[in-house]
């Protein structure tokens, strides 16, 4: 991998890369509608981009990646899009187990995955299973995943090892906060993307993105490129991480 990216590239130190990418992936309705598309369509065109920028974190080095694919208010959707946005997971799911031994990609969920539509939900639980003795690259897919959904249950395990006289509130660190939530192990997130020009969480990653960098851009997640990725890259490498310091 070369230090820098090419003259037609943004310039990025791939010395210098963050360990963990978290991306909402967003504006796949409005990007749509703005071609007279059904919403599902831009469904299906972010699914591929999920694709493309997943395989181009791998290959740079990106230890994980975690995205926003369904969130626990994405159910107050019509239907219809919610029906095409299992289909598509359902579709990615199969195509990434057959393509596991190649990849070498670690899968791991993110969310509540009861509610889930038994067969997408069984995929899910077998692309972890299958995928988790692999080194490379791990992409965490948040599924039925809320942020604050996630610090309450957090919270109920926590009361009840107290209740249980396991531990005692008095001696409670954050660090015992962070390993009861789904993302136990993981590292924080470096630098959270948002595409579609949206200036806001949405409830992803609340607690894990206390000190993370955040990188807006008014692209929309179909249209959204490896460029575009190199562009956030090199504004994270800009920035000076501080953590509350001087």
């Amino acid at each position: 991998m070369p230090l820098f990216g090419s003259t037609k590239e943004t310039r990025v130190d791939y010395s210098r890369l963050p360990r963990h990418i978290a991306i909402i992936m967003d504006g796949n309705g409005r990007w749509a509608k703005s071609r007279g598309l059904p919403r599902t369509a831009g469904h299906a065109v972010g699914a591929e981009t999920f694709r493309t920028i997943a395989t181009y974190c791998r290959e740079i080095g990106i230890e994980y990646l975690t995205v926003y694919a369904f969130s626990t208010e994405n159910w107050k959707r019509p239907m219809e899009e919610v029906s095409a946005i299992m289909g598509l997971l359902k579709k990615y799911l199969l195509e990434a187990i057959a393509d596991m031994e190649k990849e070498k990609v670690r899968f791991v969920f993110f969310g509540d995955l009861s509610p889930l539509p038994a067969e997408l939900r069984e995929l899910a639980e077998e692309t972890q299973r299958r995928s988790a003795g692999y080194e490379g690259c791990q992409v965490n897919i948040c599924l039925n995943y809320g942020g604050r959904d996630e610090i309450l249950r957090a919270a109920k395990a926590l009361a009840a090892e107290c209740v249980e006289g396991k531990r005692s509130p008095d001696t409670m660190t954050e660090e015992d906060i962070s390993n009861h939530l789904w993302s136990a192990g993981v590292p924080d997130p470096d630098l959270v993307i948002r595409p579609s020009g949206e200036v806001r969480l949405s409830n992803f990653l609340l607690w894990q993105s206390a000190y993370a960098e955040f990188y807006v851009t008014d692209v929309s997640w179909p249209d959204f490129s490896k460029e575009d990725l190199r562009k956030a890259l090199a504004a994270y490498q800009g920035r000076s991480r501080r953590f509350g310091g001087v």
